[in-house]
């Protein structure tokens, strides 16, 4: 499949760049990419919640009052979860919320992630471009040229680009990736991936492991 390259004020050039078939034109794995999203989810998730026990709440060294004669019911201590300030029953405690996956999963997710984007023809590629300085309007008056502005854009640059990251951050619905850190969530949660050309064979590289090792294997 190929598509043309956008340059930086919105027009196409000449230039065209080949997707790999065996990456953007794949048959989908709806499984896998609901493992890989789930798995995302899940190692967000900090479980740190904690709750304190009867036998961890402040109080109840004695007993609160004498058994008989009171009317009351006879409670042995002021830390019963069935008083106020007492422990809680069955509350949540410190655990590891994080789920695995298999690389081959993963990868096999972001190629189908990336074939339905291809599909949509949601993927725009663009000409390499830096700054050098960080500056904000300029970001914004490529995503203008590019008819872009009020979409969900996730950019994929080609390695660290410092100035590009800092010039985006504050741009509205634009998340900027470098292309070897790519996820299977950043490309569906996007409306359009704007992807930088030298991006494309990073992609190619990193996703095209698993059949190497299985080659040397």
């Amino acid at each position: 499949m190929k598509v043309s390259v956008y340059k930086i004020d919105g027009t196409k050039s000449t230039k065209k760049v080949e997707l790999d078939d065996s990456i953007f034109n794949i048959e989908p794995n709806d499984t896998v990419i609901y493992e890989d999203v789930r798995s995302y989810m899940a190692n967000k998730r900090q479980g740190t919640a904690k709750t304190k026990g009867r036998t961890e709440v402040r109080g109840g060294g004695r007993k609160a009052y004498r058994q008989k004669g009171t009317g009351n019911a006879r409670r042995g201590s002021i830390r019963s979860p069935l008083l106020k300030g007492g422990g809680t029953v069955f509350g949540p405690k410190p655990r590891d919320y994080s789920v695995r996956i298999t690389k081959k999963m993963r990868q096999l997710a972001r190629k189908s992630a990336l074939t339905y984007k291809a599909r949509e023809e949601a993927i725009r590629v663009i000409e390499n471009f830096d700054y050098d300085e960080p500056k904000t309007s300029r970001m914004v008056e490529m995503m203008q040229a590019m008819e872009l502005t009020g979409k969900k854009v996730l950019l994929l640059t080609a390695g660290l680009k410092p100035n590009v990251y800092k010039s985006g951050r504050n741009v509205q619905k634009l998340n900027i990736l470098e292309a070897n850190n790519l996820f299977t969530y950043a490309v569906l949660n996007a409306d359009v991936l704007l992807i930088q050309e030298d991006a494309i064979n990073l992609i190619a590289e990193n996703l095209k492991i698993a059949k190497v090792e299985e080659a040397a294997a």
